[in-house]
């Protein structure tokens, strides 16, 4: 468990965070005469979030129903439906995020 926390890609993943943290005052500062922050990132951020987890959920999605068809062949059928069904439900949510956040 404790080798797992102190990976290389773990602590990349701290370190990424711990950087966004560090650079969010300079991020959200704003001119004194436009209003507008200076780095305005949010939108193109949140829209990076949505399509890598939209990618790593239907990638779970399909290895998991692989997986399942490989060891019972038999219900191959049904699985496949229901990993179109979920894969479809991600896809409508994932177009809604983007929707929500291509909002300003």
């Amino acid at each position: 468990m404790i080798r797992s926390l102190c990976s290389a890609r773990s602590l990349a993943v701290v370190a990424a965070v711990a950087l966004t943290l560090c650079c969010a005052d300079i991020a959200s500062a704003q001119e004194a005469t436009g209003g507008r922050s200076l780095i305005d990132l949010t939108s193109a951020f949140s829209v990076g979030l949505v399509v890598i987890g939209a990618a790593y959920g239907i990638s779970k999605l399909a290895s998991a129903a692989y997986e399942g068809m490989s060891r019972q062949p038999e219900v191959a059928g049904s699985i496949q439906t229901a990993m179109i069904i979920a894969a479809a439900l991600i896809e409508g949510f994932t177009f809604y995020a983007l929707f929500i956040c291509s909002q300003k």
